[in-house]
């Protein structure tokens, strides 16, 4: 085994956010929780682009959040429309260093910080299609079955 690694040992790691982004996610997924929703946070989805934050929620309603840390990483980052195919409802997440009024009407806003978040604008619901929620829980689950095994498997290597 090396001495160093260049592959975190965390299966819920993964490295590529930035200390503000993860700061918006972790308020993002207090807030969900206290809604009852469940969470996998980068999801990849069956277009080959992966979900900032997937939320399922307890009727099988799904919504995805795209999370932004600044008006940069916004207007840079043009692949969040491919996100309504995969979801009922659509969401950015920022913190209150971001301007609100940059992230599009027709999609829903929350404001976090690293103890909460705050549903600034709902998003309005676009239902998909039943083969799409059929497969896109079928990712969801089998994401969380395989997270769960890695972090299993991780605990007992220590």
């Amino acid at each position: 085994m090396p001495i160093i690694s260049p592959h975190s040992d965390n299966p819920l790691v993964d490295g590529r956010q930035s200390d503000r982004a993860m700061m918006v996610r972790r308020g993002v997924q207090r807030l969900l929780a206290d809604l009852r929703l469940s969470m996998m946070p980068e999801l990849a989805l069956a277009s080959g682009r992966r979900a900032d934050l997937v939320a399922l929620g307890p009727s099988g309603e799904i919504w995805i959040v795209e999370i932004k840390s600044s008006i940069e990483d916004y207007r840079t980052d043009r692949k969040w429309p491919d996100y309504r195919q995969h979801c009922d409802r659509l969401f950015f997440a920022t913190h209150s260093g971001v301007p609100a009024d940059i992230f599009p009407q027709d999609c829903g806003l929350i404001v976090a910080d690293e103890w909460s978040g705050h549903l600034f604008r709902e998003a309005p619901e676009h239902r998909l299609a039943a083969a799409t929620r059929k497969a896109m829980m079928l990712r969801f689950a089998r994401a969380a079955a395989d997270r769960l095994l890695l972090a299993e498997l991780a605990a007992s290597a220590g």
